[in-house]
């Protein structure tokens, strides 16, 4: 689906992981279905609305003071050629002309990330990735085969869980880390 504003994996990323964690409890199909059904033309924006059920420290994190609901797209202006009726934009391999960013939600390992002006895959962040993790806005650093381009959140932050929200168990975003001279 198409996401016209902040697509950058440092705003998406969060998002769909608190969203897959705890909104939709571990449910792909209900995440998707709410992606995908509720806004057959795409959406103007992703927001924290996604974060419902998120428990309060950690939502209080990831959102801070910016608050602001997903929005679909309306109003979409299509262009048809030869077709009676106007048909929704389908982002595919040989569509995503013009955009920047891909997320592809696959079902038992997460959500790759591919930079589409410079790849046709990427690397993809686990689905129990700590949505606290700061990743990386830069198109270069999500090849193919590199790693994720994240660092962990600081340990003295960590949100306090219930029994109803369990934590995510670990992540796949681990800081890039070399020695230093």
């Amino acid at each position: 689906m198409y996401v016209h504003w902040d697509g950058y994996p440092s705003h998406h990323l969060p998002l769909l992981l608190g969203a897959y964690q705890y909104r939709f409890g571990a449910d792909l199909d209900a995440l998707c279905r709410h992606l995908i059904d509720e806004a057959p033309e795409g959406w103007s924006q992703l927001g924290t609305d996604l974060l419902e059920s998120t428990p309060e420290p950690l939502r209080a994190e990831l959102v801070g003071s910016d608050e602001h609901p997903s929005r679909k797209l309306d109003k979409v202006p299509v262009i048809t050629v030869g077709a009676t009726e106007p048909e929704p934009w389908t982002v595919t391999e040989k569509s995503h002309g013009g955009l920047d960013w891909g997320y592809v939600l696959h079902p038992h390992h997460g959500i790759e990330v591919i930079p589409l002006d410079a790849e046709d895959r990427g690397p993809v962040v686990a689905w129990d990735t700590d949505p606290r993790a700061r990743f990386s806005n830069g198109t270069y650093r999500w090849r193919p085969g590199h790693p994720i381009p994240a660092t962990v959140p600081p340990r003295s932050t960590a949100p306090s869980t219930s029994a109803t929200a369990p934590a995510p168990t670990s992540s796949a975003a681990t800081p890039r880390t070399a020695p230093r001279r």
